[in-house]
């Protein structure tokens, strides 16, 4: 049974040192080797737990970079005059390189035998890009650079002979030349993209080391909200009540960031209520155990405020409880927690505010569990002036303009002008700019750093 104790002060903080507060409760996840086939199925936001080095050549053979013929480049001209050859032979992608050796090469290529009489010596083999070059040949002609023109699909496999002149590249990838063994694809930390995942197949592995995906509980708390059914947000149909969006904007701000979800949904501003909720998802195991649990609302010091009821209380499941006031508009009231050892992150009940705090606070979090680095924010002018309220830093959400500057968003259609304090506002932001404390007005021409809300994995890390 809990029992109350002494309510904790808020502590006053600045934003740069709640984002540190939050970041030393949580460490990178375990790391596994998980199969390339694996990651390529999966959703972005995987880190690569250790440097991955390349183990095998890419190409492993000299390849045919063009549809063409292969030729030696001694049995042409230099001074570009075309000759006719004989072609001996027709390669495919898949093919051998001991057998495309084997049955192309021409007899007086090593001195053996005569060429036809209608040819000025040497030879060619009609060659498919991807095909192995064979080792007799140093270049392809591309075959519209040729008397053959192009290649037909079903077409006979190999001419008697074609015209063609040296060109001024040899069309060949050689072997190696991409990637060797031991080369280093990706340091630890990097995102996992499909370009990594595609070289490192290239490059002879199989698997990679990653960071375990965090797993995070969302849930939102408020009597006024109307509880989902069956995974579906419920309407409100009484007056007083409404929606619970918070928890649907929680979930899809996870994901987003990387995370596999667990959706609680809406608490009653019960504090057993929301004891019950935070075990039945503290308690899973196995592979359902949570890394993270997140919650909105009740955090300020009101007579509904069931996250402050909880926090106050002599809990032997609450550990290195956190109540700040953080200088931020919007977003002041915060709370940090452990529950059962699971760190909790106890942000405001306004959807701007958790909107905001989620970007700046959460999203951080989960990439330290997933291994990588925190977004960092980017320097951009902004293209017009407005107000801010000083003392506190004031996050705005804006548009990113086509001239990089930045202006401060409204909803798609809407004659009602700029409103960060309005939910619908969101819609039109692709960006969070941060203005300092000491800004009580943003000139046009201004410089001011900016969160990207959009940033792709591994990005202004």
């Amino acid at each position: 049974m809990s029992t109350a104790r002494s309510t904790p002060r808020s502590t006053p903080r600045g934003m740069d040192e709640h984002v540190a507060a939050v970041l030393a409760r949580v460490a990178p996840l375990a790391i596994d080797d998980v199969p390339l086939a694996a990651l390529a199925a999966e959703p972005p936001g995987r880190a690569l737990g250790a440097d991955v080095h390349a183990v095998a050549l890419v190409p492993p053979f000299d390849a045919a970079a063009m549809d063409g013929y292969a030729v030696r480049l001694a049995d042409l001209p230099a001074d570009g005059s075309p000759v006719t050859l004989s072609v001996v032979g027709d390669l495919r992608p898949g093919s051998p390189p001991d057998r495309c050796e084997r049955e192309t090469r021409p007899r007086h290529a090593d001195g053996e035998g005569q060429a036809p009489a209608h040819s000025t010596g040497g030879a060619a083999v009609r060659i498919m890009t991807g095909a192995p070059v064979p080792g007799w040949a140093d270049a392809v002609v591309p075959v519209e650079r040729t008397s053959t023109g192009r290649f037909v699909a079903g077409g006979p496999t190999t001419e008697r002979e074609v015209t063609l002149a040296r060109q001024p590249r040899a069309h060949v990838r050689h072997r190696g030349e991409d990637v060797r063994p031991g080369d280093l694809l990706g340091r630890a930390g990097d995102a996992v993209t499909p370009a990594l995942v595609a070289v490192a197949a290239s490059g002879g592995l199989t698997a990679l080391p990653v960071h375990r995906r965090p797993r995070v509980a969302v849930l939102s708390t408020g009597s006024e909200l109307v509880p989902s059914e069956d995974g579906a947000a419920g309407v409100a149909t009484d007056p007083g009540h409404i929606p619970d969006s918070n928890s649907l904007l929680l979930a899809a701000l996870a994901r987003a960031a990387g995370a596999d979800v667990v959706r609680v949904g809406a608490v009653p501003d019960d504090a057993d209520a929301l004891r019950a909720a935070l075990d039945s998802v503290v308690d899973a195991g196995g592979a359902a155990a949570v890394d993270l649990v997140v919650t909105t609302g009740g955090v300020s010091a009101g007579a509904s405020d069931v996250v402050r009821a909880v926090l106050d209380a002599d809990d032997a499941r609450l550990a290195d409880v956190d109540v700040a006031a953080v200088a931020l508009r919007p977003g002041r009231p915060q709370a940090l927690a452990r529950w059962r050892g699971v760190p909790w992150v106890a942000l405001p009940g306004n959807p701007v505010s958790a909107f905001v705090s989620f970007a700046l606070f959460v999203r951080p979090a989960v990439a330290v569990l997933a291994g990588r680095a925190p977004a960092r924010p980017v320097r951009r002018v902004a293209a017009e002036a407005w107000p801010s309220p000083p003392g506190r830093t004031h996050v705005v959400p804006v548009r990113t303009l086509p001239s990089g500057a930045v202006a401060r968003a409204t909803a798609p259609g809407s004659d009602h002008g700029p409103g960060g304090h309005a939910t619908s506002a969101l819609l039109g932001a692709d960006a969070l700019a941060l203005v300092p404390p000491d800004v009580d007005k943003v000139e046009a021409g201004d410089e001011l750093d900016v969160l990207p809300l959009d940033l792709p994995f591994g990005a202004g890390a």
